[in-house]
């Protein structure tokens, strides 16, 4: 069921939730999207088993066994992918939806009218989440501009963030070999630059 079906034939739209509400409608969405994580995890490790085991393997009727399992494994890994993009991006929707209840209750006491959302928003988050070439920080960036969440901070990566990721696209692309000399490096950096933060 996409997030337009359920907002629309629940008893309580989303949009009409309290905030404890959504918030436990954000824990349910964590929790599936955990779920999903891990199993994409699980894939690419039996992934890499039986690659490796293929590479030993000498027979040419095993070989076509194992390439064929893990063409499977791969095809289940993009679906699962899919459903993980999804679930992601319908988690900041409800994150977002939740911090500008709190936001509209605490506004509603000045009379703003802070935080209201409309059908038509709620429209065009169902295309924005069924897309997949929307990618997570995409969305993240359309829903906070939709929702005007501009006095909530921003979710980008920080400093140390990046440095993180750069390790990693380093990993990947084989100018670090060493897992263990990986994460020393990444380790370093960020403590660099929280004592450069001090």
């Amino acid at each position: 069921m996409g997030l337009f079906d359920w907002l629309t034939n629940r008893a309580k739209p989303l949009s009409q939730m309290t905030r404890s509400e959504l918030r436990r409608q954000e824990l349910l969405l964590q929790k599936e999207r955990d779920r999903l994580l891990t199993r994409v995890t699980d894939l690419a490790k039996r992934k890499q088993e039986i690659f490796e085991r293929g590479s030993r393997e000498k027979t040419p009727e095993v070989r076509k066994a194992l390439a064929s399992q893990f063409e499977l494994h791969t095809t289940e890994q993009l679906l699962l992918s899919r459903q993980l993009n999804i679930r992601t991006k319908e988690c900041l929707t409800v994150g977002r939806l939740r911090m500008l209840r709190e936001s509209a209750e605490r506004a509603a006491a000045t009379g703003s009218r802070l935080g209201l959302i409309g059908e038509k928003d709620l429209l065009a988050l169902e295309k924005l989440i069924e897309n997949d070439a929307v990618t997570s920080e995409m969305y993240q960036q359309r829903l906070d501009d939709m929702l005007a969440v501009g006095g909530e901070p921003a979710q980008e990566l920080t400093a140390a963030g990046r440095q993180v990721l750069d390790i990693w696209e380093k990993v990947d692309t084989g100018l670090i070999k060493n897992a263990e000399e990986a994460f020393d490096e990444a380790d370093r950096r960020v403590r660099d630059l929280h004592k450069a933060a001090e």
